[in-house]
């Protein structure tokens, strides 16, 4: 073995972390948002937990993303760290599939069949039927399939390579004595661990150690601690993402850890224990990939099958060794997004529209409010006001430059698409929590002057604020339901809310003129109209956005200009909502079937 052929392994190492890099994130954008609400709602049960934890890992072909995002989502508060235990054990047997696949470099024979099985055979094609649907495909999804046969040939052609720049060590009688020292349990789990915490990566030490399987020098002696210690090693991806982390989120990866040790102790004593007494008759005979695989499997699967009934205990484990605060404080830190979940571009995307969700209640909350205190001014509720707006614009900070960091990732159309509508529907919310606070200092400038309005006044005010209540429940529950139906109600209640405020500008001058009303009393009136037309503004942009994007469309002006000429829906709801929101003819003489419209976002 010379220079070049040291080259020649360093350079199959870079194709096959490229590959699976490529692979894995581009299986992670196929699945998309799924994964958030498969990892919320089956993670009651250890058994459900287990299987879905192998399927995931499967599919994204990556058990050090599948922890990451573990982390990243007890961090965030989703999760609690004891339903991620299954999940983990799971992963570990979700990954086996990778070293199963790659077994395939190991096969021999001459005839047509297993010629064409090898890697080195296969590789080339898939590559180029990738390499052409990447070019040519026009929808994004037949792109990431294409993109993820490049990848999964570049996996394979990267193993190919190391196993030829390694295939000259069986001649050389150094490496047979280098070797031996393997045959040390505790060399070998430390050197797996070391190998496989320096690359990151479980697939790619399985593969080197398949590649010098090759050499017919590595036994299963040698084998067996260096595949349980490259277990261990790949806990290193989950202990550098949870720094920084709050107490639960570093539990996960204690978690991970404990489980990956303490299998590693049992397999080994159970292992060596049972070949002192029975004396296996395999243990010295050479190993090849598909051996590699089996013990691979076999130690994970027979790792789960012990420690899984155990889950409870693992978790009081990881509470042992990453211990409460001696405060007494709580652990659970608030953290609204968190970066670890950037791994997963569509899971950090589910999760930013959660957020925005809750952005949504917050400003909700916070405008009902501040409409409620023009009418009973509240001390207590004041500083609330006050304290949630500043809070729903650091949610929009925050957001937008979470989003934008997504923006950067490889995204499918749709997730695109979602990323959009939500950086414009947070600009919309904070700008709505802005109104909350001018309308609060409105509910102020009434108490401290002790301004009244007439009773005509104040009834035409409540049929005014009652159609603004109905259009912000509207667009939020839209909003939050992805309810398209609901959304295509708002322009039209825009629109009567615009003629509404209209009409009250005019009884208001015509009341001046008569002497009936105070210029004060205009002032305050106009800036109660000014702010609510305003927030019905800011909905109509959100529902249309929302419409707009579902109907793969971000040209929102020329939805509003669509849905105003002549559109029969609009039409239907406009009518329905100038009924619904007529101001009352006159208050000594009253229109006796008016009554102010409440629920309208039923």
């Amino acid at each position: 073995m010379d220079i070049f052929n040291v080259i020649e392994l360093c350079g199959g190492l870079a194709f096959f972390l490229f590959g699976m890099n490529t692979l894995s994130s581009n299986l992670e954008t196929m699945v998309g948002g799924k994964l958030e609400s498969l990892l919320k709602k089956m993670t009651s049960n250890p058994l459900k937990a287990l299987l879905l934890g192998a399927g995931i890992t499967i599919a994204i072909q990556s058990s050090s993303a599948m922890t990451v995002m573990l982390v990243g989502l007890v961090n965030s508060g989703i999760m609690e760290f004891a339903q991620t235990i299954g999940i983990i054990m799971g992963s570990n047997i979700g990954t086996t599939l990778t070293v199963w696949i790659l077994s395939a470099t190991g096969m021999e024979g001459g005839n047509l069949v297993t010629q064409l099985m090898k890697p080195e055979s296969f590789s080339p094609i898939i590559a180029l039927v990738g390499a052409a649907m990447l070019m040519f495909a026009k929808s994004d999804k037949k792109k990431s399939i294409g993109t993820i046969m490049i990848g999964f040939a570049l996996l394979m052609s990267g193993m190919s390579m190391m196993s030829a720049s390694v295939s000259g060590l069986r001649d050389e009688p150094f490496f047979a004595e280098v070797m031996t020292m393997f045959n040390n349990p505790f060399a070998g789990v430390l050197v797996g661990t070391v190998i496989t915490a320096i690359i990151q990566s479980s697939a790619a030490s399985m593969g080197i150690l398949q590649s010098l399987a090759l050499t017919g020098v590595v036994t299963y002696n040698m084998a067996l601690p260096i595949i349980m210690g490259q277990n261990i090693g790949t806990c290193v991806t989950a202990l550098l993402s949870s720094i920084g982390t709050n107490k639960n989120a570093k539990r996960v990866t204690a978690i991970h850890i404990s489980f990956n040790i303490i299998g590693t102790v049992i397999c080994l004593a159970g292992f060596y224990g049972l070949n002192a007494i029975f004396s296996f008759g395999f243990t010295d005979s050479a190993i090849d990939p598909v051996g590699v695989a089996f013990v691979h499997t076999c130690f994970n699967v027979i790792n789960t099958v012990i420690l899984l009934p155990f889950s409870k205990q693992i978790a009081k484990l990881a509470e042992v060794v990453v211990k409460d605060d001696k405060s007494g404080r709580s652990t659970k830190e608030e953290v609204m997004l968190d970066e670890r979940l950037l791994i997963s571009p569509s899971l950090a995307i589910a999760e930013s529209r959660n957020c925005t969700v809750r952005m949504a209640e917050l400003v909700r909350k916070t405008l009902l409010a501040s409409i409620e205190m023009m009418k009973y001014y509240d001390a207590k509720a004041d500083k609330m006001i006050e304290e949630n707006e500043h809070q729903i614009d650091v949610y929009e900070d925050k957001l937008g430059t979470y989003l934008v960091k997504i923006n950067s990732k490889t995204l499918s159309h749709e997730d695109s698409n979602e990323v959009a509508q939500m950086l414009h529907t947070i600009g919309d919310l904070e700008r709505i929590g802005d109104h909350a606070l001018n309308i609060l200092k409105i509910a102020r400038e009434i108490k401290t002057k002790k301004i009244v309005f007439s009773e005509k006044a104040t009834a035409e005010v409540e049929v005014f604020t009652q159609a603004v209540k109905d259009i912000v429940n509207i667009t939020f529950n839209s909003f939050e339901k992805h309810d398209d139906d609901l959304a295509y109600k708002v322009e039209p209640l825009e629109q009567v809310i615009d003629l509404l405020g209209g009409e009250l500008k005019s009884r208001h001058i015509k009341r001046l003129q008569d002497g009936k009303c105070t210029i004060e009393l205009g002032f305050v009136l106009t800036d109660i109209i000014t702010n609510f037309r305003r927030i019905s503004d800011h909905c109509s942009n959100i529902a249309a956005c929302q419409i707009q994007i579902d109907q793969d469309s971000l040209d929102t002006h020329e939805y509003l200009d669509n849905v105003k000429n002549g559109e029969p829906l609009f039409n239907e709801y406009y009518e329905k909502y100038k009924k619904s929101y007529r101001l009352p003819l006159s208050v000594s003489s009253p229109d006796k079937n008016y009554q102010p419209v409440a629920n309208n976002a039923k």
